[in-house]
């Protein structure tokens, strides 16, 4: 019996790999993976995602306003108008989320100047209906200065704070 053993023994050759050469390798592995989840980020990568649709709809909406006040000639609001019954705030008033329970501009704008007003990506409430029974709120905000330009900001996107140590709310004026 020990003949058997110790032949074998001198004519197997060893095949396979160590615990401590797998356990190498697997850490290998999982130091790599960490490296290329930090350099790709997925929160940063949504924040600016959420960041860019924001610019898209702040200039989306100050062109649906500045189209009506361009039709109107110069006036947001034209006396004869009965559809939309509503100014811009100013500058000397708080400025006002657009939605219907703060600035309501969807009777003002839809559907002459923009197909339906864009909500922010990161909580905003989007009309579900075409009469918008359910309400609705932008999360963007409005103001008219003393001068007439026009300011709509995404007050949430200084909520990403996964973009930059000192994030800055966007804002659009003309």
């Amino acid at each position: 019996m020990t003949n058997r053993i110790k032949k074998r023994g001198k004519h197997q050759s060893q095949s396979g790999f160590t615990l401590i050469e797998i356990l190498v390798v697997i850490g290998l592995i999982a130091f790599l993976a960490a490296v290329v989840i930090i350099a790709i980020n997925p929160a940063r990568q949504f924040a600016q995602g959420r960041n860019s649709q924001r610019v898209s709809n702040v200039n989306a909406i100050l062109n649906a306003i500045g189209q009506r006040i361009a039709d109107n000639k110069g006036l947001f609001r034209a006396s004869d108008d009965t559809i939309c019954a509503i100014d811009l705030p100013t500058a000397t008033s708080t400025t006002q989320i657009i939605g219907d329970a703060g600035v309501n501009l969807r009777p003002c704008l839809v559907p002459t100047y923009i197909s339906e007003l864009p909500a922010d990506p990161g909580g905003g409430k989007a009309c579900t209906d075409a009469d918008c029974l359910g309400g609705y709120s932008t999360e963007y905000t409005v103001l008219q200065d003393t001068n007439g330009r026009i300011t709509v900001c995404a007050p949430k996107s200084k909520d990403e704070t996964a973009i930059e140590a000192n994030p800055k709310e966007i804002c659009v004026t003309r």
